[in-house]
């Protein structure tokens, strides 16, 4: 090989390894920026997961989240209740719901024609509409 072919590899063979040196800084250096401190790394978790927490809860428990209010339900001054609850109802409905010889299912019943009276918003719960929910 001649000197001026060595010289020339030499050469090439320098510059190459100077990219090289300039890319394996870059390289360092964006690790040392990217890398958080175990304290910052905590804190985003604690922040993700009680984020998390507080959207399932509100999911899983939506009656404890914030409603927007809602509209005064008419109370009936006069008559029945549906045992164990304040929704309304008429003395043939009570009558019925008497006839229902086991106490537990008779809580049951009248439970399930409360929350269906709620939900469907009934100021009075009369026989059809007993009849209707109390079908489980």
């Amino acid at each position: 090989m001649s000197d001026t072919n060595v010289e020339s590899r030499l050469a090439a063979l320098e510059s190459r390894l100077g990219r090289l040196e300039q890319l394996l800084g870059a390289i360092d250096a964006k690790l040392d920026r990217t890398a958080p401190s175990s304290g910052e790394t905590r804190k985003e978790i604690e922040a993700w997961v009680t984020d998390y927490v507080s959207l399932r809860l509100r999911q899983l428990v939506p009656e404890t989240c914030e409603h927007p209010e809602r509209e005064a339900v008419e109370v009936v001054a006069e008559g029945p209740v549906l045992p164990g609850t304040r929704i309304r109802c008429t003395e043939e409905v009570i009558h019925r719901l008497g006839r229902i010889p086991i106490p537990f299912v008779r809580q049951m019943v009248a439970q399930k024609v409360a929350e269906t009276a709620s939900a469907e918003r009934v100021g009075v719960v009369d026989v059809p509409f007993f009849e209707r929910a109390a079908t489980f």
